[in-house]
Order: structure tokens, then C-alpha cells, then sequence
């Protein structure tokens, strides 16, 4: 994306920010992280939310969809161009993530009329078959792995129109266990992943505690 975006916009260089911080839930984002971005004067704003609160058990959509609405509304008011996030269906990679499938789903039916009602580009991930890949997910199953993120850059500029569609086709065979090998992967994710996040959900305590944004100010960027 660093090289495709200067060529494209005629410069050298780009000014880039990441004010993301796992684990926020979707109000944290609207109230600290979006008007951290409007003040950058950003030119445009990639917005992603909603996962972890659909983790909650408290998950309320229409208080989720209403801190988009807001976060994509002051950002669009700002001038900043928009790119919004719909996520992908869990259930087709995980038994486990896929109790979430439903409020996922409307989530992704919230996120998609905010995007068209706010004039912002739209990565849909639902259905996309490319991310049933392991290989583009982290120990967790819930982050991207190092691919995963370039596959999202390339879903971005395409979206952008600065790429092509070819993101969302399966690449190669992916890895494939057997029952034992499977089994035996899900204890050590239950061991290392899960019980430890059970355990933060709790103690009241979120992943991204004591964690500070990875670049709140421009870092500059000449490919």
C-alpha cells in the first residue's frame, strides 16, 4: 500500500498514523481514537469496530451501530475520506468464534448502510473465502497474521480502485490437519489464548490495557 499510494497521488511520500489499539470496544474508539484522527486533518481514515463488543456479553447492536454511525459522521464532517470495515463470518473457520456468526452478520448489515448512507469505501469480508485461510490468521484466531494484513492492504486499494479483486481468490492449497493435529492445536489455543482472555473478561480487564497507539503521529513514509 506505501508503494501504490504516492505513485498514485503523484508525491514522493506519504504521512501515515495508527491510533488502533486491540481490544477497545466500539464507544473507546468513537471517544478516543476518532477525535485523535480528526485533529492529524487526516485525508483519509481507515474505521474498524464492533468485533469486540460482539464478544461481550452485553453485545447491544443498536448501541454498536449508532458509535459507528457516529465515529464515520464526525469523521466524514472533518472532510477525511473514509474507508469502513465489514468483518467476515467466524463460522466458517471456527466452532468456537461462530456463536458470534448472527451478531456479526448484523453487524455487517449496520456497517453496510453506514458506509453507503456516509459516502465512505467499503472492504466487505463476509463471504470471502481467501480468509478461511489459517495461514492468514495469528496463534489467537482472532488478529491477522503478517499475510492476513497484506491481503487487507490489498482489499483496500482495492476498494480504492488502486487495485484488483484478485485479493479475495484462494491462493494455493492451505495446511490441512488431521483430527489429532486439530485437536491438539485448539488445547494449546484454549491453554495460551482463550483462558487467558476468559480470565481478563473477568477481572474486568481488556487485552489492550496499558497498551499506547503503535504511531499517534505522523510517521512519514517515500517508497
Amino acid at each position: 500500500m506505501a508503494q501504490a499510494l504516492p505513485h498514485a497521488q503523484g508525491t514522493d511520500e506519504i504521512e501515515y498514523a495508527n491510533l488502533a489499539v486491540r481490544g477497545r470496544l466500539t464507544r473507546q474508539v468513537v471517544d478516543e481514537q476518532v477525535p485523535a484522527a480528526i485533529a492529524l486533518d487526516a485525508d483519509m481514515v481507515s474505521f474498524g469496530a464492533g468485533v469486540n463488543d460482539a464478544l461481550r456479553r452485553s453485545f447491544d447492536l443498536d448501541a454498536v451501530a449508532t458509535g459507528i454511525e457516529q465515529g464515520v459522521r464526525g469523521l466524514r464532517e472533518s472532510g477525511a475520506r473514509v474507508v469502513v470495515f465489514s468483518f467476515g463470518d467466524p463460522a466458517r473457520r471456527s466452532g468456537v468464534l461462530g456463536r458470534i456468526s448472527g451478531r456479526l452478520a448484523a453487524l455487517r448489515s449496520a456497517t453496510v448502510e453506514i458506509a453507503r448512507t456516509y459516502g465512505c469505501f467499503l472492504v466487505d469480508f463476509w463471504g470471502v473465502a481467501r480468509y478461511d485461510d489459517e495461514r492468514l490468521w495469528s496463534a489467537d484466531r482472532l488478529h491477522l497474521s503478517a499475510e492476513g494484513h497484506e491481503v487487507t492492504a490489498q482489499a483496500v486499494l482495492d476498494a480504492w480502485g488502486l487495485g484488483d479483486s484478485s485479493w479475495r481468490l484462494p491462493q494455493g492449497d492451505p495446511p490441512r490437519f488431521g483430527w489429532w493435529q486439530r485437536r491438539g492445536q485448539d488445547v494449546r489455543w484454549a491453554g495460551e489464548h482463550a483462558g487467558p482472555w476468559f480470565g481478563r473478561r473477568v477481572r474486568g480487564i481488556s487485552s489492550g490495557a496499558g497498551i499506547e497507539p503503535k504511531d499517534p503521529t505522523y510517521r512519514i513514509y517515500r517508497p
